[in-house]
């Protein structure tokens, strides 16, 4: 069974997905020895789920789990981890699939699994970073990160970020059906999840982009739900609580 999955959540991306998953197939084949590409996608409109299909039907190592509907990133997540579990996972790894996470890191996230049980490609460690944003954008990411740091007292720089690579043992207890938020809210508690049962969390340095087609599914609520589920987080895990 392969050892390692890749979880690629899609909803309208028939722009970029066949290129990505031309672009991740040999990274991963170069980093591990057995690999499974899972693209879960939540009934794109536009045909990603499709494409999807093709490419399980032509490329060894591709796998697709459909959704019936468009229920966010969080449960498209959560669904992916349990079929990877599933399948015999000890790695699961998470990216976009637009190349705003760069394939030809995957071998350097893998690779410190061997001393860590969670690892984070990190914008805002030494000698990571953002391409292509304006100043705007960048203040925003830098204060949600912040203020999440801050008010969870995380030793973490990049609390937000979505390119991760995690240790079985770790999905297995912090993965659970009780997560409900999506986007940057569900990145937050997968990490201090994480942090607060004692596991070994580290940052690698990445350069993150903009992508390269199609639009963002960053929303406004989803923002805002990042920002109360802050407080919830720091109330739920209280000593006593």
């Amino acid at each position: 069974m392969p050892a390692t999955w890749l979880i690629l959540p899609t909803y309208n991306e028939a722009e970029n997905i066949e290129r990505f998953v031309d672009a991740v197939v040999p990274q991963l084949a170069s980093a591990v020895n057995a690999f499974r590409v899972l693209i879960v996608d939540d009934s794109s409109p536009d045909g990603t789920g499709e494409i999807a299909d093709r490419l399980a039907a032509e490329r060894d190592g591709v796998e697709v789990l459909h959704r019936p509907v468009k229920e966010g990133l969080g449960p498209a997540y959560l669904a992916g981890f349990e079929r990877a579990l599933a399948g015999g996972a000890e790695l699961v790894m998470e990216m976009d699939s637009d190349f705003s996470h760069d394939p030809r890191d995957i071998p350097r996230l893998t690779a410190a699994t061997a001393t860590a049980d969670l690892v984070i490609g990190s914008r805002y460690v030494a000698g990571g970073g953002v391409a292509d944003w304006g100043l705007g954008r960048r203040l925003l990411s830098r204060a949600g990160t912040w203020y999440a740091r801050t008010l969870l007292r995380a030793p973490v720089m990049d609390l937000t970020g979505g390119f991760k690579c995690f240790r079985r043992e770790v999905l297995e207890q912090v993965a659970t059906s009780d997560i409900h938020a999506d986007g940057y809210g569900f990145q937050i508690e997968l990490t201090y999840r994480a942090l607060k049962a004692g596991f070994r969390v580290c940052e690698i340095p990445i350069v993150f982009r903009e992508r390269r087609a199609g639009s963002s599914k960053m929303t406004a609520r989803i923002a805002a739900e990042a920002v109360w589920k802050v407080p919830a987080l720091m109330l739920r895990h209280r000593p006593g609580s």
